[in-house]
């Protein structure tokens, strides 16, 4: 039997999300299709809005619908201490953690020469600026413990030694290969308890 055409669309649509293969696509469209019309709106509202709404923070690059976002605009947060990481989603890592209370830095993707991604492709250049104003005093490396995370670490680290800023690199609680988005709680505030001056 031949796929409704209608059907076969969303299916396509949803088979592009990360994770998301064929079956579970054929799954969530039937899915959405035998919702509530006004359920559908909704749901295709929050993905247009999100889409819409959704930017990033003129000061730490991380997803906000304000600005600044709401972790910069927080008083009670040290200004002193910025948290390097790959990616948004390690934000939200490193939050779930609920003891790190700092700012962030979000490089936007790690160096990478065999994906054709140098320094001036990623958010360095920024984050050295937020550092020339004087009033950071350390900066937590939280990239990836892979290949390129840890040239990245390296490579920012020799960028700001010289400005006489402190610079720490997360212990490796997290498993090499592992992503921060994935790992738990307890081994991500062992990491950051376990952080090495570099």
């Amino acid at each position: 039997m031949a796929e409704i055409e209608a059907i076969a669309k969303l299916v396509n649509q949803l088979s592009r999300l990360p994770g998301v293969g064929r079956k579970t696509a054929q799954r969530l469209a039937y899915h959405i299709i035998g919702l509530p019309e006004e359920q559908v709106r909704q749901l295709a509202a929050a993905i247009y809005n999100g889409k819409k709404q959704i930017h990033f923070c003129p000061i730490c690059g991380n997803y906000t619908d304000t600005d600044p976002c709401v972790i910069c605009a927080d008083s009670d947060r040290r200004r002193d201490i910025v948290c390097v990481v790959r990616d948004p989603r390690d934000v939200n890592a490193v939050e779930r953690m609920r003891e790190y209370n700092g700012l962030y830095h979000v490089l936007h993707g790690v160096i990478s020469p065999m994906d054709g991604i140098g320094p001036d492709d990623i958010h360095i250049r920024e984050l050295m600026t937020r550092l020339a104003s004087g009033e950071i005093k350390e900066v937590v490396l939280a990239t990836n413990p892979d290949v390129e995370g840890e040239a990245t670490a390296a490579y920012i680290s020799r960028l700001i030694k010289p400005m006489g800023v402190k610079v720490t690199r997360i212990a490796h609680g997290v498993p090499i290969g592992g992503e921060l988005e994935y790992t738990d709680e307890v081994t991500l505030l062992r990491a950051f308890e376990g952080r090495t001056e570099l």
